[in-house]
């Protein structure tokens, strides 16, 4: 078994180094200069739409509010990597990771933006009569060869079917590391977690909207307050820790108390893949709630995608921060990188912190899987048909104690060969559909209808 994951690791390794610096990296770049730097321009008036629209209704037609469903998205991309898949990254990839990871979220925002309008774009109403889209249905009505965005579709959704089930493992394991930590039985915290994911995701599409739309809000700000006071009481080390963030990511970092060592090749690849799985960027999946939303235009929601990445952005930046500050990345070794916030708290405010942590990270990870199991959903409803696809609701349910049997390495190998092979069908989508991205966000802009409307009142 050991070889097994050993192997996944290796062809990991080469999709995360060059082939996804150019794809992700190149490809947000693209996107960027082709809707002209819309998301640096236009921040106020996405923030006003975003932030300012938290408890519109939205017009036009959909089945759930416009927050509702990027809550739903939200849950899934502030999940408990923000808090755990940081220190990991840095764990293995060194400080420098980190700089990786900013590099994400800068371009990402126009990636998502893109995923969303096109999500939005190509929906269709499913035989429960609920909105339904992403890429499954971009790929095989707007792939410029019929017949290979067909292909791809399938292929994509089946393989994003089988990512969720490592996907919702390394949420779990989160937990069960930290409530390990503090005495609690493996199993018992992940089937407590199990029991509580069940009772919502059976509901369908209406309960896992509003559960997300009443937890997000709250567990993002209590982790945020609990993580300025951990850095404001570190504040001595902020900016020699920012320094050594530049520094690393490109010069590697040298092996120090518990860190092994890891040069920039490594900090480059956990940079990346960490925070595409985190903010979701590239990968797809976010147009699979967005499509759901009551819009009257692909543009307006796609705002909200833009607004995903800040707020998880901003997440992951003060994860970070908490770990490299505390000083925590050098006193615990990379197998139990993700106790490394609970220590980093419990440094500041005491054993409070730990249960603090715990507490977040249990609330991130229940969110997160909520919103995953639901994505699987779709894509095996788009794979078969509505009926069989509600029984998967058990089967990914169950797949939370995979968590409780397996280490963290070992998945994260799994998951980020699996995580690869969804994001490049995807993006090459995604990249040659985006001249109707640049038209529908040119047509917004410029309408008397949207923007002007919105900017006149």
């Amino acid at each position: 078994m050991d070889n097994f994951f050993a192997a996944v690791g290796a062809i990991s390794g080469f999709f995360w180094n060059i082939l996804f610096l150019v794809v992700l990296v190149g490809g947000g770049i693209y996107l960027t200069v082709r809707l002209k730097f819309f998301q640096i321009r236009h921040l106020p008036y996405i923030i006003k739409q975003t932030f300012g629209k938290i408890f519109d209704e939205g017009k036009g037609e959909g089945t759930v509010s416009p927050f509702q469903a990027a809550a739903t998205a939200m849950a899934s991309t502030i999940g408990a990597t923000n808090v755990v898949g940081v220190p990991a990254a840095i764990a293995y990839g060194g400080p420098g990771a980190l700089f990786w990871m900013w590099v994400i979220f800068i371009v990402g925002g126009a990636t998502k933006f893109s995923e969303v309008v096109l999500g939005v774009y190509y929906r269709e109403k499913n035989a429960d009569g609920h909105y339904v889209g992403g890429p499954s249905y971009y790929m095989t009505k707007g792939f410029p060869i019929k017949a290979v965005g067909k292909v791809m579709a399938k292929a994509g959704a089946f393989v994003a079917m089988v990512y969720y089930l490592p996907s919702i493992a390394t949420q779990s394991i989160s937990l069960i590391q930290n409530a390990e930590s503090m005495g609690v039985n493996r199993y018992l915290s992940g089937g407590v977690l199990m029991v509580l994911v069940g009772s919502v995701v059976l509901g369908g599409l209406i309960r896992v909207a509003k559960t997300a739309d009443k937890m997000v809000p709250i567990m993002c700000i209590q982790y945020i307050i609990g993580s300025i006071i951990v850095v404001l009481a570190n504040m001595g080390n902020l900016f020699p820790s920012v320094a050594l963030v530049f520094k690393s990511a490109f010069t590697g970092t040298a092996a120090a108390g518990g860190f092994i060592g890891a040069g920039v090749s490594m900090a480059v690849r956990m940079g990346l893949a960490r925070a595409t799985y985190s903010c979701e960027a590239g990968m797809g999946s976010a147009p699979i709630a967005h499509s759901a939303a009551v819009t009257d235009h692909p543009v307006r929601q796609g705002l909200w995608g833009v607004f995903e990445v800040l707020i998880d952005g901003s997440i992951c930046t003060l994860s970070g921060l908490v770990v490299l500050t505390s000083g925590v990345w050098r006193e615990i070794g990379p197998e139990m990188a993700l106790t490394m916030p609970a220590a980093a708290f419990q440094k500041v405010l005491g054993p409070v912190g730990s249960y603090l942590v715990t507490i977040t990270v249990f609330l991130f990870a229940l969110s997160s899987i909520i919103a995953v199991i639901w994505y699987g959903e779709k894509l095996v409803e788009f794979f078969f048909n509505t009926r069989i696809s509600k029984y998967t609701r058990i089967i990914y349910t169950l797949s939370i104690m995979l968590g409780a049997f397996f280490g963290l390495e070992a998945i994260l190998a799994v998951l980020d060969l699996a995580n690869a092979l969804i994001i490049l069908p995807n993006m090459i989508t995604v990249l040659l559909l985006s001249p109707l991205v640049a038209a529908l966000t040119k047509e917004y802009f410029s309408s008397p209808l949207y923007y002007l409307k919105d900017t006149q009142r």
